[in-house]
């Protein structure tokens, strides 16, 4: 039996293509170095959370997070940490008052939620974390210019998942620095 030379063509392609398709399967499974997160991470106490919340955010209840305030808290030179809770629709600080920090500074933000999956998104920026119940997600981030960035909820959360928004307010360091006190 002969086997017509386009047909031999047309299988070996079939091949290679299955076999292109296959290797880069197993080199994005196990080339890039992707480890998966380690379980002694930040964590919180997800009934202390709740319980928190219910008692309008008593935070010395809660271990291992700090209660949430209004903007950056100083930790030396030009490095601040800010605390922000996401929980069914909104973001605190965020939401009812937007997170205030000092241009030329980089924030490290830790991010909790007591309730549902979230996400933390600042548009314009390449901040983008799913925050888990219980669990503290971290990033740092460095502002440099003046401006307002938005917050905005990436992950499907609920009913009013389409109105959780808050804003991040960077202000020059004298405003800053004599309006924050």
């Amino acid at each position: 039996m002969e086997v017509h030379r386009f047909e031999k063509i047309w299988t070996a392609a079939a091949l290679l293509l299955i076999v292109g398709f296959i290797s880069t399967i197993v080199y994005g499974a196990v080339g890039p170095g992707v480890t998966m997160v380690e379980d002694d991470g930040g964590t919180t106490d997800q009934a202390d959370v709740s319980a928190a919340l219910a008692d309008e955010l008593d935070w010395s209840q809660v271990e291992n997070f700090e209660a949430p305030t209004p903007k950056a808290q100083h930790v030396s030179g030009d490095k601040y940490e800010a605390y922000v809770v996401t929980k069914q629709f909104a973001f605190q600080p965020g939401t009812g008052q937007p997170l205030r920090v000092p241009a030329g500074s980089t924030v490290t933000l830790y991010v909790t939620s007591p309730d549902v999956l979230h996400g933390f998104e600042m548009v314009g920026t390449n901040v983008n974390l799913i925050i888990m119940p219980g669990q503290i997600s971290e990033i740092t981030v460095e502002f440099d210019e003046p401006g307002t960035y938005s917050m905005v909820c990436s992950e499907y959360c609920g009913a009013a998942h389409h109105v959780m928004e808050g804003r991040v307010e960077v202000v020059p360091q004298s405003q800053f620095d004599s309006t924050e006190g």
